[in-house]
């Protein structure tokens, strides 16, 4: 008797312990926030969670939705009037619904306005955000537009160079001082490349990306392909873990190992990028792809460190240079067996007094001229046969052509450009003086 009161008060203990434990939800996973990008063939929403989740997907018809269930998730209040509030411009989405399902999970309900392919995945936390759930709605590729074969303006065609602004979208890149992006200034310092490019005769720059928005790293070399270029470069502003490190470079393809530790640091960051397209970099087995590589990487790699050489001596004339010659690195993005490719890394935004350089619009404008003059520059010894360049370089003498006057355009600066004389770009327009105006339409003497 002596010991029973003791065990029965123990046993109500435990079975009170037992009872609560059964009774206490589970701590649910909470929606913190929401984004969506739309890019040129897909539209990608963003969940943003405090824990990883399970969830399952599945298609309504009549009307068309996509639904997606998350297992033991709540969201905030704020998060589901953020939802709706979505801005879904040129998306194949007309409205986002969002509720409990079963007392513990979140149903999400995407209506559609037109077909679509979707992909669903997770990305684990990292330095710069947390758990996501990712929901990537491809476009019916059937009406895709048919890419045009390159205006060969009467059998001498335009150099075509891909600028491949770095990382988008859901992937910021780099962070510098005071929310300074990579991903911003890169795109900035493409599109002023571009213009640039635009404004030569013989050149036409095209853009992997054009906004906001990731675009994985094979997808970019689809998309040079399919613009027919003759030279890709990719363009970035990278970070490292010393602050005190600074300071231009230019990379091609490593056929072994990196050329120095930072290179092998940079070229595994960059490649981890990929993930955040939900798929793995290797698309091709190592067999197939060593042979694709063995066949015709070794040829472009030489043209590649040719092109490479002339854009870092361009680069070390209007900034600091990391390293004074042209580096190698497995970066995934520059692995286009047929097209020539760089990487520049125009800085170190993790430097502060180089983030500074490189978020100045005066800055990106001599970076983008200078990878433009390195370019041309290796073009003027190395232009493909049958294009304007190459006809120019071996004496040709250039056709009557047009030109459509940019912001910036002087008239002086165009007769030097087309080497022809400002009296004679006078007279062939029948202008009074140098005024000219943007959008207007300027007739370049043909080279007598």
């Amino acid at each position: 008797m002596k010991h029973s009161l003791p065990q029965f008060i123990i046993a109500q203990l435990l079975l009170i312990l037992i009872l609560l434990t059964a009774a206490a939800p589970l701590l649910a996973t909470e929606v913190e926030g929401s984004r969506l990008w739309r890019s040129p063939d897909h539209t990608r929403l963003v969940l943003d969670l405090s824990t990883a989740v399970d969830y399952q997907t599945f298609v309504l018809s009549k009307p068309s939705r996509f639904v997606i269930d998350i297992a033991d998730t709540t969201y905030r209040r704020s998060v589901a009037a953020q939802l709706r509030a979505l801005d879904l411009t040129n998306a194949p989405i007309a409205k986002i619904r969002s509720a409990k399902r079963n007392q513990s999970d979140l149903r999400v309900v995407l209506e559609l306005t037109k077909s679509v392919q979707a992909k669903v995945f997770t990305l684990p936390a990292n330095q710069q955000v947390g758990e996501r759930l990712v929901i990537d709605l491809y476009d019916d590729q059937s009406s895709e537009p048919v890419v045009k074969t390159v205006d060969q303006r009467q059998g001498r065609r335009d150099i075509i160079i891909a600028l491949d602004p770095g990382h988008g979208g859901e992937d910021p890149g780099a962070l510098g001082p005071k929310k300074i992006r990579e991903k911003a200034v890169v795109l900035a310092i493409a599109k002023k490349a571009q213009a640039a490019f635009n404004r030569r005769a013989g050149y036409r720059a095209v853009l992997m990306r054009d906004g906001d928005y990731y675009i994985g790293l094979s997808k970019r070399r689809e998309k040079a392909r399919a613009a027919q270029a003759d030279f890709f470069i990719s363009i970035h502003a990278d970070a490292f873990t010393d602050k005190r490190v600074s300071g231009a470079s230019v990379y091609t393809l490593s056929d072994r190992g990196a050329s120095s530790g930072i290179a092998k640091h940079l070229a595994q960051e960059e490649n981890k990028t990929d993930l955040i397209g939900g798929v793995s970099l290797a698309d091709q087995s190592p067999m197939v792809a060593g042979v694709l590589l063995d066949l015709s990487m070794n040829a472009k790699r030489d043209l590649s460190f040719k092109a490479g050489q002339a854009i870092v001596k361009r680069m070390g004339a209007v900034t600091p240079l990391h390293k004074k010659t042209v580096e190698h690195a497995a970066f995934a993005v520059l692995k286009t067996p047929d097209i020539p490719s760089v990487l520049v890394e125009t800085g170190f935004i993790s430097n502060p007094k180089e983030a500074r350089r490189l978020a100045s619009s005066t800055h990106q404008a001599k970076l983008a001229a200078a990878i433009v003059a390195g370019t041309v520059d290796f073009f003027n010894v190395y232009a493909p046969e049958g294009t304007l360049v190459h006809w120019y370089n071996n004496g040709g003498k250039r056709l009557a052509d047009n030109y459509t006057i940019q912001p910036g355009d002087t008239l002086s600066q165009l007769a030097q450009q087309f080497s022809v004389s400002l009296n004679d770009l006078r007279r062939y327009n029948g202008l009074s003086n140098d005024k000219i105006q943007v959008g207007q339409e300027l007739k370049i003497p043909p080279q007598q």
